[in-house]
């Protein structure tokens, strides 16, 4: 399996722990609150969703929902997925998990999206994974700038400097979330923030937000 496939099954896992869902509805979710996942296809997330049926992970059952993907006056039944208890467990085997394939561009926002119900050990390692592979970026930018700052032109060099303005404004971000982390009692959960600084993915040589 492929690691955009694991992580696409840890996040169908972690939208339906919170509720139970219909396929329309994952996939918006998915599509919207989770930017790796834009554009995401219906032959993806049934193949996903038909693994995770056939490991026990989940359950699906058919009634009728209404929302906003039904056709006017529809009455007709949906199949609904819920998570169960194996499924639960699963989840959290995999929300344990805070190695580099936590912290990468294309897994890092994930794994963040499900940090309230991540242990608060794991969250700052995540964090601080994340803030190192950051300023190791930032420190290549910038030899890389300096070595061809004659050599480039002034397009060039403007999108070096968004790239390393990007990375500086993540690195700040990641600091304030480290340090509240670090003040937090054990045990509380904490609410995430509202503003989500990204770096430009055009700007190094790093795997940029997958898409569909």
């Amino acid at each position: 399996m492929s690691r955009r496939s694991e992580l696409l099954e840890f996040a169908v896992l972690g939208l339906l722990h919170e509720s139970p869902m219909h396929g329309y509805e994952l996939r918006k979710r998915l599509n919207a609150a989770l930017g790796v996942f834009r554009a995401l296809s219906y032959g993806t997330l049934y193949p996903c969703l038909r693994g995770l049926l056939d490991r026990g992970w989940i359950t699906e059952a058919t009634g009728p929902r209404a929302t906003a993907a039904a056709t006017a006056g529809s009455k007709r039944a949906r199949i609904v997925y819920e998570l169960t208890a194996e499924g639960k467990e699963q989840f959290q085997e995999l929300a344990k998990q805070a190695g580099p394939t936590a912290w990468e561009d294309d897994t890092f926002d994930v794994h963040f999206a499900f940090f309230a119900r991540t242990e608060a050990e794991v969250r700052l390692r995540i964090l601080e994974g994340r803030r190192s592979r950051l300023e190791e970026r930032l420190a290549n930018i910038r030899t890389t700038s300096a070595k061809n700052r004659e050599r480039i032109d002034s397009y060039t060099a403007a999108l070096q400097q968004h790239g390393e303005d990007a990375a500086e404004r993540e690195v700040r971000w990641l600091n304030e979330l480290i340090t509240a982390e670090r003040n937090i009692p054990e045990r509380t959960i904490p609410a995430a923030p509202a503003t989500r600084h990204t770096p430009s993915s055009t700007t190094t040589a790093s795997p940029t937000r997958n898409k569909e």
